[in-house]
């Protein structure tokens, strides 16, 4: 059984892991006829999971797009509050699919989508109006993407794709939070609450040049680009395609498995602990969480947490709630060290338990405690958790530094 208990209280983290480790060893007594797993059976299933979860990604991306154009073509409140829900649906799966990060895999090879899809955090002036100056620029004139025609005549795929990071990396376009900046708009509370952007900065009055009239050009076009990008990745991890197929072949089953660690490890303690979560906790700043202007931060950590244990488990759990369950990496540990499997698996456990005991909004949690009780811990926890999967590199013959995670 591979069951995640939420514990609705703080213990600290040898607490957890205490209790995670119990949990553990009464669920996983040896079987003696149990069927052994092998790296290739491991590294199979890995492949299968990642297709299908960027295929349930690519799946809410097209609901995501079916509603902003809705909203777009028929601007109201209601078919805002559709578009806001389709955009946060869209961000589950994806959210899961970043441990496939890290390795030079189709995602963010030198050709890889990612810069477009997810890119952070991003300078909000560079698209549209905005109130002061963000993300450290300085005079703000109103210059931006969406208001100046004169300079950028035409929004579409190829001149979107140009500007992308174009003079700074939060010169950002494209992609998921590109979007929610559009639908939210700019997050100026001081109190919870995310963006407020209203409804009639879509309603046309004017012209195709009009500011209401670029917004609603750039919303579809930066959805329709997300779906390119994705249906780029399920090109190469579909079954035979041209990723997948070398990432199976037998010569490469070792360096995929230690590709599958490194996602997971850099996810776990360096991106997700760090960059997303310590930056943000401990400068107190909301202009440098993750989803900062729909106030959905706390569930990108959460699913950036259940990434790595999917990979860990071997399982996946689909949109329409299936479930993908085959050899995982555990397994695999188990056979190989005891000791390690049942910290590693504590610790697993322990990471999923302190991430969903953030409460929302993440930008409230990080200013007094006991929330930011609660964040570090869960930092503390992903940060070990890094170092355990340098330890299972270690068990199979891989380099793989917690100090470079």
């Amino acid at each position: 059984m591979k069951i995640f208990e939420k514990y609705r209280y703080t213990i600290g983290i040898a607490g957890l892991i205490a209790a995670a480790g119990i949990w553990l060893i009464s669920c996983n007594n040896d079987n003696e006829n149990a069927t052994v797993v092998t790296m290739e059976d491991v590294v199979n299933n890995y492949a299968d999971i990642v297709y299908a979860n960027y295929l349930d990604a690519y799946n809410k991306a097209e609901d995501m797009e079916t509603a902003l154009i809705a909203f777009v073509d028929a601007p109201s409140d209601n078919t805002l509050a559709a578009a806001k829900s389709a955009w946060l649906d869209a961000r589950k799966p994806y959210g899961q699919s970043e441990v496939y990060r890290f390795y030079a895999g189709p995602i963010d090879d030198d050709d890889g989508p990612e810069g477009q899809l997810n890119a952070w955090p991003l300078d909000e002036s560079y698209i549209d109006y905005v109130d002061g100056n963000v993300n450290g620029g300085e005079n703000n004139d109103g210059t931006n993407i969406i208001n100046s025609p004169g300079l950028v005549p035409t929004i579409d795929k190829a001149t979107l794709i140009s500007l992308n990071e174009q003079g700074g990396e939060t010169n950002i376009t494209t992609g998921y939070h590109a979007i929610e900046f559009l639908l939210w708009g700019q997050d100026l509370s001081t109190d919870a609450g995310g963006g407020e952007r209203p409804v009639s900065d879509y309603v046309v009055s004017g012209d195709d040049s009009s500011p209401e009239a670029r917004r609603g050009v750039y919303l579809k076009t930066v959805a329709s680009l997300i779906l390119d990008d994705l249906q780029s990745l399920l090109d190469e991890w579909q079954p035979g395609g041209n990723y997948r197929t070398s990432f199976t072949v037998t010569a490469e089953i070792e360096n995929s498995f230690e590709k599958m660690l490194i996602g997971m490890g850099k996810l776990s303690k360096g991106e997700l602990a760090g960059e997303r979560m310590f930056v943000a906790w401990d400068e107190k700043s909301k202009e440098d969480e993750h989803s900062c202007f729909s106030d959905n931060t706390h569930n990108d950590i959460y699913y950036n947490a259940l990434g790595i244990q999917n990979v860990y488990l071997g399982q996946y759990t689909r949109s329409d709630g299936t479930t993908l369950d085959g050899p995982g990496i555990d397994e695999l540990v188990k056979q190989n060290d005891e000791a390690l499997y049942t910290t590693t698996s504590a610790i697993a456990t322990a990471a999923i338990t302190a991430v969903q005991a953030i409460q929302a909004p993440f930008d409230q949690e990080f200013l007094d405690e006991p929330g930011r009780t609660r964040v570090k811990e869960a930092i503390d926890i992903l940060r070990s958790q890094g170092d355990k999967i340098a330890e299972i590199s270690a068990l199979f013959g891989f380099v793989l530094n917690p100090s470079d995670i």
